[in-house]
């Protein structure tokens, strides 16, 4: 087993660590860079994985490294980081939301293996769902390397293109939140109806949650499971009426438009 290095330990990290534990990776292979002594603690005392307060000593002899930090700090993280890439040649993983290959390329001075990445939170329960894009100097083994680090948190789908990673973001990596928002909404309108808050909730994050798993267990369309649930002129039709009538879908639309959009303009803002 090849070592990994994680620089930086926050949730997402936590996430892919703790599922490659619990895929009998042997902790002594993985290693992470946390600035924070007692983040370090936490991730050494819950996975038993080697800590590190500086970069490099962690980088050292690992074949694979995941850029695991904010988009603003990614810049000088790779700078930090260039000897040993292109001593070592590992493959890089970047879950940096909007900073693009090339830039990575760019602040490390050669021409790394990258896989550009975009998981999301519920990979914290191990029910994740992330976007990846190979550069040309992946090889096929690097990408094998790269889709069991990510399969450890849930499931992964491969992009051709890069840009398409924005839009991954926009149903993907994102989209937790719109999910919440609309349990938010339903909970609230039921309150405004005279149903307990508790009840509310209840009802609607176990509604959303079975739809989820009939949809990815059945392997039937959206559009099919929608149309057996609802019958003629009944009470599912008169809101899904209002729905088309406020241009559900249009807003949806929009919205991974922004999102996408937002990715893109992270890669110009942190050139």
């Amino acid at each position: 087993m090849q070592t990994i290095t994680f620089i930086g330990g926050g949730n997402m990290a936590r996430s892919l660590i703790g599922g490659l534990i619990a895929g009998n990776t042997d902790p002594d292979c993985i290693r992470v860079v946390e600035p924070r002594s007692e983040a370090r603690e936490a991730l050494h005392r819950d996975f038993g994985v080697q800590v590190f307060a500086d970069g490099q000593q962690a980088a050292e002899g690992a074949g694979v490294i995941v850029l695991a930090v904010k988009p603003q700090v990614l810049a000088e993280v790779c700078r930090s980081l260039a000897g040993t890439v292109r001593t070592q040649q590992p493959l890089l993983v970047s879950i940096a939301a909007g900073i693009r290959s090339d830039q990575i390329a760019r602040w490390l001075g050669t021409q790394a293996a990258i896989v550009r990445c975009m998981p999301n939170t519920p990979a914290l329960i191990g029910a994740g769902a992330s976007g990846l894009y190979a550069n040309p100097q992946v090889t096929q083994a690097q990408k094998r390397q790269a889709e069991q680090l990510l399969q450890a948190a849930g499931i992964t789908t491969w992009v051709d293109e890069e840009a398409q990673i924005d839009t991954v973001t926009g149903i993907a990596g994102s989209a937790p939140a719109y999910f919440f928002l609309l349990v938010e909404a339903l909970e609230d309108a039921a309150v405004a109806r005279g149903l307990p808050r508790d009840s509310a909730r209840t009802l609607a994050a176990q509604t959303c949650l079975g739809a989820g798993r009939m949809l990815v267990e059945s392997g039937e369309s959206p559009q099919t499971l929608r149309q057996r649930v609802t019958s003629p002129n009944g009470t599912t039709q008169a809101a899904l009426e209002s729905f088309e009538r406020d241009d559900l879908r249009g807003i949806v639309a929009r919205a991974v438009k922004a999102c996408a959009e937002r990715g893109a303009a992270l890669a110009d803002e942190n050139d």
